[in-house]
């Protein structure tokens, strides 16, 4: 079974590494072809691309200068790491075991629109491109059409080395899209997708901020307990979250609660 996420924009470079540990990601002669489109963007370029601050746009663009093919521990830090957004928090990564690392290792994938996809111990260097970004390339106008095949075939593989034909999207439409969800079941992977909603008035509705949360939360509940079929997710009861069985199917799992 696979769990892919989606990144994060907000990055953490600065704490302490929690291990030393690292693999190199699958793509990065695509990574430099995108990242030297990205090197000859001006501050304002990117603004504009990006829709993005000045200074925001001003640290991107340092980002970009900086940024090299080559990946270290003295330059980049394991994506799991690095990333340290609202999924991130429900992760909290930091406090994973050396042994529990390794064990997400081959069972977490996490989509990117610059590293395509990344294996929680892949390196990554301080950068920003969301998948949704609009930037011309050798393959079209936008990054799905740079990323969907190979992408595709390189999650796919992921799925079958997990030893399973099971798919987790617990990552944002922006982000899952990018896959060909039907050349994967083509391949006979089963796709899960989590759905996380609260209680307003008399509906269940997906709270954006707590889903992303959950979603870390729920890969944290996978990894902690080593769970290999879908149906083990089904005991998640993190936060106040129960599964609705009568709201689920087999392609998508609710988890629901009452705040």
């Amino acid at each position: 079974m696979l769990v892919v996420l989606s990144p994060a924009k907000s990055l953490d470079f600065d704490s302490p590494l929690k291990t030393e540990s690292f693999t190199e990601p699958m793509n990065l002669a695509k990574s430099k072809e995108l990242m030297d489109i990205l090197k000859k963007c001006s501050e304002k370029e990117l603004m504009k691309l990006m829709g993005i601050s000045e200074a925001l746009a001003e640290l991107n663009f340092e980002r970009n200068q900086t940024w090299t093919k080559k990946h270290t521990l003295e330059n980049s830090r394991q994506a799991i790491l690095a990333y340290n957004g609202d999924v991130y928090e429900g992760l909290d990564a930091r406090a994973l075991t050396q042994g529990k690392l390794k064990w997400a290792q081959t069972r977490v994938a996490i989509l990117s629109g610059l590293y395509g996809v990344l294996r929680p111990l892949d390196l990554i260097q301080p950068h920003r491109l969301e998948m949704g970004t609009k930037l011309k390339n050798a393959a079209g106008s936008d990054l799905y059409k740079f990323w969907k095949e190979s992408l595709t075939k390189q999650v796919c593989d992921l799925v079958h080395e997990s030893g399973s034909n099971v798919l987790v999207n617990l990552a944002s439409d922006e982000y899952f899209k990018a896959l060909d969800a039907k050349a994967l079941e083509a391949a006979g992977i089963r796709i899960v997708k989590c759905i996380f909603q609260e209680l307003r008035g008399d509906m269940y509705k997906i709270i954006s901020f707590n889903a992303k949360k959950a979603r870390g939360l729920m890969t944290r509940f996978i990894i902690d307990n080593k769970i290999v079929k879908p149906e083990g997710m089904q005991g998640f009861d993190i936060e106040g979250y129960a599964f609705d069985a009568d709201a689920s199917d087999e392609g998508n799992f609710y988890f629901r609660r009452s705040v």
